[in-house]
């Protein structure tokens, strides 16, 4: 991969790791606010090593793997980066699987957030679609009949990929309404900073998934995906402790954040039934996407 397209990816999955990872911070915060100095420090070294190098690192060479068992352990972390004909002709054999998956995945996440979630109304639509919130459910069983029905004619494991991608949804969608309810709970309780802590990292892998997933919508790369999740997890940590009342201020980030998981997911569909979407298109999207909504919230500050 040439230098600027090789630059270009890693700084959208370092941004989109750090949009899709806002609430995760916002609880982190709150949470490191009952919490002594020395517990800070802690969670904010050694908890960010595990949160790069076994969630981010861990994760993502785990979904490749198991897209492409016959790739073996070592062979599904450095396959992205061999010449070798046949360990391509496998990458590209198990991307749809992984791709139709993913993709199912975020765009469930854009649906819920759209139809069920409380939000800062950043577009018109996005009121009248909450108005109708029961109709969430309804869009996606229809929406997931449509991926499946498609996906059986061009290869059952395909299917397969969209009804895990649901799955995963449903049940990373289950512990995260549970890291949200425990938020208060965890603010008056006397529970431990340890104990804290252990909370924060499960919270922290559950909500993880949304940016490993669509990461792929970048690259296939493992070691790419590492490095780019890796510095937006830094930097986020970084915030959490140092501005997170002003990223408070910015009212329409997570829209941005979960209108570039829409598009994304969408690219990862498309991927998965064989268009082709040229590589750059991801980032450029993730930038432009959230740079609309940054600048729409700078103005309602002023």
């Amino acid at each position: 991969m040439e230098l600027f397209p090789l630059a270009l990816t890693i700084a959208g999955l370092c941004l989109f790791e750090i949009i899709s990872s806002i609430d995760n911070a916002i609880i982190n915060a709150e949470v490191l606010s009952t919490m002594g100095q020395r517990a800070r420090r802690w969670f904010l070294l050694w908890g960010l090593l595990f949160a790069v190098a076994v969630v981010r690192g861990l994760l993502p060479w785990l979904i490749v793997w198991a897209s492409a068992p016959s790739l073996g352990p070592i062979g599904a972390l450095t396959a992205t980066f061999s010449n070798d004909p046949k360990i391509k002709e496998v990458i590209e054999m198990a991307s749809p699987l992984l791709l139709v998956g993913g993709g199912t995945f975020l765009i469930f996440l854009f649906f819920h957030w759209l139809f069920l979630e409380t939000k800062n109304y950043g577009l018109k639509a996005e009121k009248f679609f909450h108005y109708h919130g029961v109709w969430f459910y309804a869009v996606v069983s229809i929406l997931l009949t449509i991926i499946v029905w498609f996906s059986i004619q061009k290869h059952p494991f395909m299917a397969f990929g969209a009804v895990v991608g649901s799955t995963a949804f449903f049940i990373t969608h289950g512990f995260k309404q549970n890291a949200e309810q425990q938020e208060q709970r965890l603010m008056g309780s006397g529970m431990s900073d340890l104990s804290k802590i252990f909370y924060l990292e499960v919270i922290d892998a559950t909500f993880s998934i949304d940016g490993v997933l669509g990461a792929f919508a970048f690259t296939l790369s493992v070691p790419l995906i590492i490095l780019g999740n890796g510095l937006g997890a830094f930097i986020l940590r970084e915030m959490t402790v140092s501005n997170i009342e002003k990223i408070k201020k910015y009212s329409y980030l997570k829209n941005g954040a979960m209108y570039s998981i829409l598009f994304l997911g969408t690219i990862m569909l498309l991927d998965s039934f064989g268009f082709g979407i040229p590589s750059w298109i991801s980032p450029v999207t993730t930038f432009g996407v959230v740079g609309y909504f940054f600048m729409k919230s700078k103005k309602e500050m002023k």
